[in-house]
């Protein structure tokens, strides 16, 4: 329904078949104001008064749409745009507009959406209920909301979700990255280079050889200049509380897990093991 008056919303109704006339404007009024934007009237045949009570009662017509941790956000667009019939290229330029960084930014979580709702306000609403989502929990860790240095910990988060084998994992592989980058030594973590559109690419020898940007922490030093990705509540607080080890290596083991190491050597042995 779009926004007006009651008499361009009759107006508008007739346009589109439903037989309106000048006593239906009044008729309408007492029932209450017409809602705007989509709205479920659970049927498709229904006598005058009950479409007017619909349309002034009914909810939304709603649809569900989830980001899942890990996911990038250009995937996760991807997805938006093919299930609600957006315009990918209006998606990217909104959230441009309104998020801080490229990623890493709205909360994985499912979402409720209005159908018909613009990629604008879409957009709008991911960001600010996440960006608020992010100040709240900034605040219950820290006392405080420092939006630069939180997203810090967003970023060492979505290393260690892309990373991690499963939940018990996510401390110790965020203690081998605080470890690593208090010895300056470079990341050489594979769930870094799976940003953006590589979000579900398997990095080989090639991949690493060839990418240059600041997410190819074989390359560079660091943290990747903002996060690869969503990440969970879980993710979080292991880049807020690491485990206390001595770690400074990890490798994927014969049951899927890892197996961390403190020395090279050691972290040679395991990578033999892993492969028996």
């Amino acid at each position: 329904m779009p926004a007006g008056s009651v008499a361009s919303i009759i107006s508008y109704l007739d346009r589109n078949g439903m037989d309106m006339n000048a006593l239906d404007r009044y008729i309408l009024r007492l029932y209450g104001y017409p809602q705007k934007g989509w709205i479920d009237i659970g049927a498709t045949k229904l006598a005058k008064g009950d479409l007017f009570y619909k349309l002034t009662h009914a909810k939304a017509a709603m649809t569900k749409v989830t980001l899942i941790p890990g996911e990038t956000r250009e995937i996760f667009f991807d997805e938006l745009s093919k299930s609600l019939g957006l315009d990918k290229r209006r998606l990217d330029e909104a959230y441009n507009n309104y998020s801080p960084y490229p990623d890493g930014v709205i909360f994985p979580e499912t979402y409720y959406i209005p159908l018909g709702i613009s990629e604008n306000h879409l957009v709008y609403y991911l960001v600010k209920k996440s960006l608020a989502r992010h100040e709240e929990l900034a605040k219950k860790f820290f006392g405080i909301y420092n939006r630069k240095k939180w997203f810090r910990y967003v970023t060492i988060a979505s290393i260690i979700q892309k990373e991690a084998a499963d939940e018990k994992e996510m401390p110790l592989i965020s203690s081998v990255i605080y470890n690593r980058l208090k010895r300056r030594m470079p990341l050489q973590m594979d769930g870094a280079l799976n940003y953006g559109p590589y979000s579900h690419k398997k990095v080989t020898k090639a991949r690493i050889l060839k990418d240059t940007t600041r997410f190819n922490t074989y390359k560079y030093g660091g943290l990747p200049p903002y996060p690869v990705g969503s990440v969970s509540l879980a993710a979080l607080k292991a880049s807020v509380k690491p485990a206390k080890t001595e770690y400074l290596y990890f490798v994927k083991g014969k049951n899927g897990k890892h197996i961390f190491t403190k020395s090279y050597k050691s972290h040679l042995r395991a990578i033999k093991s892993g492969k028996k």
